[in-house]
């Protein structure tokens, strides 16, 4: 098997909110969209990041009404705090405090309208072969 792409699909009640976050303030692009659908991408990103509507009858129906819960959409990042300094500027409320774990990951989260958690992430130092 050889995989071409990678996305990420996250069930939200308002599927165009989250895309106009991520748009808004992490330079995503919207490059698909219909009603309860929204594809974003960056070309640096890894990942292509897509908000489906709950409750749409295209998801199975074991998965219809799940939202996007307990998940984190995590983005390594080669300035935090300039990222920290910049999110808060645009009036992005920080809803985890910049952290530095034993491991020497730091991070932050800040949430979107749907309460998708986004960290930012970088790494302090030479990282321990047991972390990586």
């Amino acid at each position: 098997m050889k995989i071409t792409a990678s996305a990420v699909s996250l069930n939200v009640a308002d599927p165009e909110a989250s895309a106009a976050f991520l748009v808004e303030h992490f330079g995503f692009e919207q490059v698909m969209a219909a009603d309860g659908f929204a594809s974003l991408a960056r070309e640096d990103a890894g990942v292509s990041v897509v908000f489906l509507r709950t409750g749409l009858a295209s998801l199975p129906a074991d998965q219809r009404d799940e939202h996007a819960a307990g998940l984190i959409l995590a983005f390594v990042v080669d300035d935090l705090e300039g990222e920290l300094a910049r999110l808060e500027r645009e009036g992005v409320m920080i809803t985890m405090p910049l952290t530095t774990e034993p491991w020497g990951e730091r991070a932050f989260q800040v949430r979107d309208p749907n309460r998708v958690i986004v960290q930012l992430v970088d790494w302090e130092g030479e990282v321990a072969p047991e972390y990586r």
